[in-house]
């Protein structure tokens, strides 16, 4: 294992000093947030499937997967995929030509700037969830290829993805994704062919899947709410993300923001269906298994070559540093140039570029702190899908495509929605908090907006 764990850490230097060369090119916030506005469809495609393609597909759904059956996988890979579809189809060209920065400019220029520092309190912290996920990830990669605790393995993990993100910026990150996520792809594959090779074949492989592991919406246990919720999460919770709206922005045209997405949805749902045979198929080879999130590494340790365990390896360190990288990046961009820059009045570029370095190595260290006392990969990222996202669908839903309701109507549906979130799920337990957040925000919104317009009418009588 030392050889592999060579392996890993030569790997990890090479897209360290790829972020160093590319980052030396960087000279102002638009190159070091949205790598200029130039990205193509190639690099649009494989960053939105590298982005998106993070830890808890790799290890958190495969390890969900394994426990559940295919319910297991409806946030990863199917939500998350179906998530990338819809921003291709219907929100990928508006968002873009609104010529935005960050996301939360959005709340700004529709509504007003206090709309848009609340925002930022909302989406920042998922980010820093989604990065804490990833770092986690990251410390079982390792902790699987040699003798480190877990614990250990977690803080050479976040050392090392905070001094790449610091040095990187999107630009570094896009490149870095091209090569990642063709690592990706190629050892998922080698994995692929190998167990079920070791397995006795394809169709052998299959046939081992017991039938009632693979109903999609589980076995009608679950009350239909329950389900819908399941699937809400990572659908709506996850469509608005700055991660995403990031590589939006940075596209050259409206035309590549929308292939990219709808590319890089289709290649993260054929990328995904990998992890989920695995976990379909990892009772039948590791039954048992205490530790769920660790399928992908045990069964790579069993059936690779050392060179194709290196390989895998890579795929994995692949997927955790392409999310996290952009996770860092989306918090301190929403910190940096929403709270932080407004405050601070006239700065200048390298100033701008300084303000969001500083802030993607405090998020990195808040986020692996998180890391070392979550419960798992899988219940960070559902909690981060979950965090706030319902008032922010719906604030940006009806914000974007109608004009109705103002700042108090948004400021109104992010507040109710979060409480009812919050209350929900901590003081409630209820079953389908997120969708209690989303019905309240809608109500909020729309019933503060017909409030707004009934006082602008009157004040518009009183004034004739």
């Amino acid at each position: 294992m030392n050889i592999v764990l060579l392996g890993i850490v030569a790997y990890i230097l090479v897209q360290l000093l790829i972020g160093m060369l590319v980052s030396r090119h960087i000279s102002s916030e638009d190159d070091y947030l949205l790598a200029g506005r130039r990205l193509g469809l190639k690099l649009g495609t494989f960053t939105v499937f590298a982005t998106w393609f993070g830890a808890e597909t790799c290890i958190g759904a495969a390890g969900s997967i394994y426990q559940s059956g295919l319910s297991g996988g409806s946030a990863d890979p199917f939500g998350y995929a179906a998530c990338l579809l819809l921003m291709g189809l219907f929100f990928a060209v508006p968002l873009w030509r609104r010529k935005l920065t960050t996301l939360a400019d959005m709340f700004r220029i529709r509504y007003s700037p206090k709309v848009e520092r609340l925002a930022v309190l909302m989406l920042a912290p998922t980010s820093i969830m989604w990065a804490a996920a990833q770092i986690r990830a990251f410390g079982q990669v390792i902790s699987a290829s040699s003798d480190f605790e877990v614990e250990i393995a977690i803080t050479i993990a976040a050392t090392v993805v905070i001094i790449y993100t610091v040095y990187g910026g999107l630009f570094a990150d896009v490149i870095t994704d091209l090569i990642q996520g063709i690592a990706l792809i190629v050892g998922l594959a080698v994995l692929f062919y190998a167990v079920t090779k070791a397995n006795g074949g394809l169709a052998e492989s299959f046939g081992a899947i017991e039938p009632s592991r693979l109903r999609l919406f589980g076995g009608g246990e679950k009350p239909l709410l329950e389900v819908i919720e399941t699937w809400a999460i990572p659908i709506t919770g996850s469509l608005f993300a700055q991660e995403l709206c990031a590589r939006i922005l940075a596209s050259r045209s409206h035309h590549v923001a929308r292939a990219s997405c709808l590319a890089g949805g289709g290649l993260y749902l054929l990328a995904g269906s990998i992890p989920v045979f695995i976990g379909l198929l990892g009772v039948h080879l590791l039954p048992e298994l205490e530790n769920p999130e660790q399928i992908l590494p045990r069964l790579a340790q069993e059936h690779l070559s050392t060179f194709a365990y290196v390989l895998f390896a890579g795929a994995l360190i692949s997927a955790i540093l392409s999310t996290v990288d952009s996770a860092l990046l989306a918090a301190s961009a929403l910190v940096s140039h929403n709270l932080v820059i407004p405050l601070a009045g006239n700065v200048s570029e390298s100033g701008k570029v300084r303000i969001a370095r500083t802030g993607v190595l405090i998020f990195g260290i808040v986020a692996y702190v998180l890391a070392l006392y979550a419960e798992g990969v899988y219940a960070l990222v559902e909690e981060a899908s979950a965090f706030g996202g319902a008032p922010i669908f719906v604030v940006i839903l009806l914000g974007l495509f109608t004009r109705i309701g103002q700042a108090k109507s948004a400021a109104a549906a992010l507040v109710v929605g979060m409480t009812a979130w919050l209350i929900g799920s901590y003081a409630l337990e209820l079953a389908t908090p997120y969708l209690a957040s989303l019905a309240a925000s809608l109500i909020a919104y729309l019933s503060v907006a017909v409030w707004e317009n009934r006082t602008l009418n009157t004040a518009a009588e009183a004034s004739t």
